[in-house]
């Protein structure tokens, strides 16, 4: 997994990467077929804002929150992806556990 965090109009620190990647461990136990996250942070005015791009396979998921601290934005942003890669996730496995529960035969009374 390719991972890189970028910042506009702002200096990432090691503070802040470490708490990006904190974060994104949790998207990363529901969902481990990642192969590219892209991560922006930037600051405008009195608006933080973090925008994530992540590659899955066969999707990519984009996402974006704006708060007025760093740390709530990147916290918004990564409960959005959260569930959005859950939402993927379920799709991708739903076609498996139907062709299974076809499979099994019935019960005998």
């Amino acid at each position: 997994m390719n991972l890189s965090i970028s910042g506009h109009h702002l200096i990432v620190t090691p503070a802040i990467r470490e708490y990006v990647l904190n974060k994104l461990t949790r998207v990363l136990r529901h969902f481990d077929h990642v192969i590219d996250i892209q991560v922006l942070l930037s600051v405008e005015k009195l608006r933080h804002s973090a925008e994530i791009t992540m590659h899955l396979r066969g999707k990519d998921v984009h996402c974006e929150a704006q708060e007025e601290n760093l740390y709530a934005a990147i916290d918004a942003l990564v409960d959005k992806v959260d569930r959005q890669v859950i939402k993927y996730k379920d799709k991708v496995q739903r076609p498996r556990v139907e062709e299974a529960m076809k499979r099994i035969p019935p019960p005998t009374p």
